[in-house]
């Protein structure tokens, strides 16, 4: 083997005994923690509980394969009201993260996610659990009793996670944004703070399981208030959205 290859390919392996390392190691702890948390939380109704175990899961992972986070513009988290929080996405890497991120939201933080994460039995229960949000994409009639339930539970007091492109991008190009995140935030009068995640798609090459160890960039811009807009302006408000993440980039 050519001096040059030797290094990258240890590189490599390391990673996939990283990764294999967290997996196992994740594995082991939503074993072990996720029974109890779960009954605690369908029986006193409590999802602080979830919320903690779930980010503290995170972090360990995150850890173990090497990927560090930095935070730029913290101060743009409304921490005294509700808001909605859009995410770019191009990497599996970024639902984690951004949940993470939000953790001083906690246990008032909510997320809209793809219903067909409904059909992963745990994940379900804990989604459940915590008061997430299911959306059908492709179906804007079957996804409008979600966007209800979500501006009733922005009027309430809880922050949305959210990812207008509604799907990862395969380029790393932002794609256009869905406008159901924007029209939430109108109905409830809550801001919406734009967030821009780098680094993510260097951690994970696309095909491949194994995590790279990173430093990624999380960048929330300033709010983008909605009180006093119309839904006439709902286009206008998605393009600064987009425009703002696009700054980021």
């Amino acid at each position: 083997m050519p001096p040059d290859v030797a290094p990258l390919a240890r590189r490599k392996a390391l990673d996939a005994l990283r990764t294999l390392t967290a997996v196992v190691a994740l594995a082991a702890y939503i074993l072990i923690i996720g029974p109890p948390l779960l009954i605690w939380a369908a029986l006193f109704r409590q999802a602080g509980p979830l919320f903690f175990a779930g980010q503290l899961a995170i972090r360990l992972a995150l850890t173990i394969v090497g990927v560090r986070i930095r935070v730029n513009g913290a101060e743009h988290i409304q921490t005294g009201r509700a808001a909605v929080y859009a995410f770019n996405h191009s990497s599996n890497l970024e639902p984690p993260i951004a949940f993470v991120v939000l953790r001083r939201l906690f246990p008032m933080l909510r997320v809209l996610y793809k219903a067909e994460l409904r059909k992963l039995p745990v994940l379900v229960w804990v989604f459940d659990a915590a008061g997430f949000v299911p959306v059908q994409r492709q179906n804007r009639e079957q996804s409008l009793p979600a966007v209800d339930k979500a501006v009733d539970a922005l009027k309430a007091g809880a922050s949305f996670l959210i990812f207008p492109e509604g799907t990862r991008s395969r380029t790393g190009e932002l794609l256009p944004f869905k406008k159901g995140g924007v029209i939430m935030a109108l109905r409830a009068e809550a801001p919406v703070v734009p967030v821009a995640i780098t680094g993510a798609r260097a951690a994970m090459h696309r095909g491949s399981p194994v995590i790279h160890p990173v430093t990624v960039e999380v960048s929330f811009c300033p709010p983008i208030e909605t009180k006093g807009r119309t839904f006439a302006e709902r286009d206008e408000l998605v393009e600064q959205v987009r425009s703002a993440i696009a700054s980021k980039l």
